[in-house]
């Protein structure tokens, strides 16, 4: 039977820090808790570190945060030796903020890619220096280095909302275009799916996600697109870091 946790970050990806309680401790030492601020790995943003507090013992430090098996409970995975808390113990768990937000900064600049480059996305991953997606492009000259760090930088400088809005599965499916990956599915199944919107209404890119993400791309920084390689006959790997 999966464990509920509350997912305090779908509500602020800000929040830093949160006191739980602690619902389990697993067979492998992994720490489920009541609520977190810790994102699970998936859809190619990598799990939250950070440490919980343990009151009366040494802080154990959280190495990854994972969903179990079953795809719902989330599991934090503490360092190799670090202590763990007891079922029922209250804790505060306060996530690695610096990597958190640049993971954050990466995964909306990784939307703006999508809205600049207008072909199906073949995969991706969101690092906090330099991430990827993956196009299925044919005609390598589609896409420029250099001009695509520039439009990149232009959206960025322009300020523009990252906001959201929720639409039920039923309207996402009446609506494949929305979908921009064809390798990750959209996060469904709850009856609703979650869709990241960047500037006024949309206007520069909408697309369902699960991720976290900066408030606004001004938040971001300048940025590099440090490499276009063909991985294929079709696929086209864009890299890009921060400046």
């Amino acid at each position: 039977m999966s464990a509920v946790t509350e997912q305090l970050y779908r509500a602020d990806a800000y929040m830093r820090d949160c006191t739980a309680k602690v619902l389990t401790v697993n067979e492998r030492g992994g720490i489920v808790l009541d609520r977190t601020v810790f994102y699970a790995a998936a859809g190619g943003q990598p799990g939250d570190k950070g440490v919980i507090e343990i009151e009366g013992a040494a802080p154990c430090p959280i190495a990854t945060t994972v969903y179990d098996a079953d795809k719902t409970t989330i599991v934090h995975v503490p360092a190799d030796g670090a202590p763990r808390p007891e079922p029922g113990q209250s804790v505060r768990a306060a996530v690695d903020w610096d990597t958190r937000s640049r993971l954050m900064r990466m995964h909306t600049t990784l939307h703006l890619i999508c809205a600049l480059v207008k072909f199906p996305v073949t995969g991706g991953q969101v690092n906090p220096d330099d991430s990827r997606l993956d196009f299925d492009i044919e005609d390598a000259s589609a896409v420029d280095k250099d001009k695509l760090t520039a439009d990149l930088n232009q959206l960025i400088a322009a300020s523009h909302p990252v906001g959201e809005r929720w639409i039920s599965d039923a309207e996402l499916e009446a609506n494949p275009g929305l979908v921009r990956t064809m390798s990750v599915k959209p996060p469904m199944g709850t009856g609703k799916v979650r869709l990241v919107l960047i500037g006024e209404g949309g206007s520069v890119d909408t697309q369902p996600c699960g991720g976290t993400h900066v408030r606004n791309t001004g938040e971001i920084g300048k940025v590099i697109v440090t490499k276009i390689e063909k991985k294929g006959k079709l696929n086209r790997r864009i890299r890009v870091s921060f400046a």
